[in-house]
């Protein structure tokens, strides 16, 4: 048994298929081939059911894959505890974003930080925060920016910053005559959200008190963006919520059609979320201090009356 075929089961459970696995580790499709028949000789199982299609893992081969994982994960540390114990900032830097925070906060930071940092390689995803805590669990990235307390034990979450709500309103509806609105206030048949899985969803059904199966006008759209959003309600009428990043990027005119929530202040709270056992921690330091140099003030000034949902 050795590393290399532990990372050929590794990326045949990944691809589900021998040849896209083989392209992967760049070697022949024969070769990934004999490699994991050998490796299941010696363990006396078959790690995956090849009658099947896609390739699919047996019980066993689940177990093992996992444990492999695991392995694989904990000698890549090897190298990355030498980088540290060096003091080289180097190497490469796997990271998941939110959809609600990656158009707002990427363009601020990242010139900047490849700049400060030009031999780390930054790898950067956008993803919802479900699937952030299962890739940091799988170890397949090493950190993660998102908005939300996960209660996730294994892992340890870092603040960034707090960013009140703000809302978006059409010139059609009666909000749009208020300057500071409360959440009760607004009607759900005029609210625009985003689709389920988003944590910015969430926040906001816990906001305003809906239910999950309330409805949005009468016209059903799922939507991953806050820029959709804002279109919507431009042509179509409604109203829908948005963080204060996105609001600092619209234009002028734009802007006339914010409104601010009634103190106390809906916000969340976007931060880093990684492995209690992270070696990372000086890349991850060095990305999270340059963030925060590149913040608006406003976003970083503690604000009395704000609540963070």
């Amino acid at each position: 048994m050795n590393i290399q075929q532990l990372e050929y089961i590794v990326a045949v459970d990944q691809y589900r298929h021998f040849v896209q696995a083989a392209d992967q580790c760049c070697v022949t499709q024969p070769t990934l081939s004999m490699m994991i028949k050998k490796l299941e000789d010696e363990l006396n199982v078959k790690i995956f059911d090849r009658t099947r299609q896609p390739i699919v893992p047996t019980d066993i081969g689940r177990q093992i894959i996992d444990q492999a994982r695991t392995v694989l994960r904990e000698a890549g540390r090897l190298a990355e505890m030498a980088q540290q114990y060096n003091g080289d900032l180097s190497g490469d830097l796997r990271i998941g974003i939110i959809p609600t925070v990656a158009p707002y906060l990427l363009p601020v930071v990242l010139q900047a930080f490849l700049e400060r940092y030009p031999a780390i390689r930054l790898q950067v995803s956008e993803m919802i925060t479900e699937r952030i805590i299962a890739e940091l669990k799988h170890g397949t990235i090493d950190a993660g920016i998102v908005a939300t307390a996960t209660g996730e034990k294994s892992l340890r979450e870092l603040p960034l910053y707090r960013e009140r709500f703000y809302v978006y309103v059409s010139q059609g509806t009666a909000l749009h005559g208020m300057n500071y609105i409360l959440p009760e206030a607004i009607d759900p048949r005029e609210l625009w959200l985003l689709e389920e899985g988003h944590c910015f969803r969430t926040q906001i059904q816990k906001l305003c008190e809906l239910s999950r199966d309330s409805q949005s006008l009468n016209f059903h759209y799922r939507s991953g963006s806050i820029e959709t959003l804002i279109r919507l309600v431009e042509r179509n009428g409604g109203i829908t919520i948005l963080p204060e990043m996105a609001v600092l990027e619209l234009s002028e005119e734009r802007k006339q059609n914010v409104r601010s929530f009634e103190a106390p202040v809906p916000a969340r709270e976007v931060g880093f979320l990684v492995n209690r056992e992270q070696v990372k921690s000086r890349l991850i330091e060095a990305l999270q201090s340059t963030i925060l140099d590149q913040l608006p003030a406003s976003l970083l000034t503690p604000v009395p009356d704000m609540v963070v949902l």
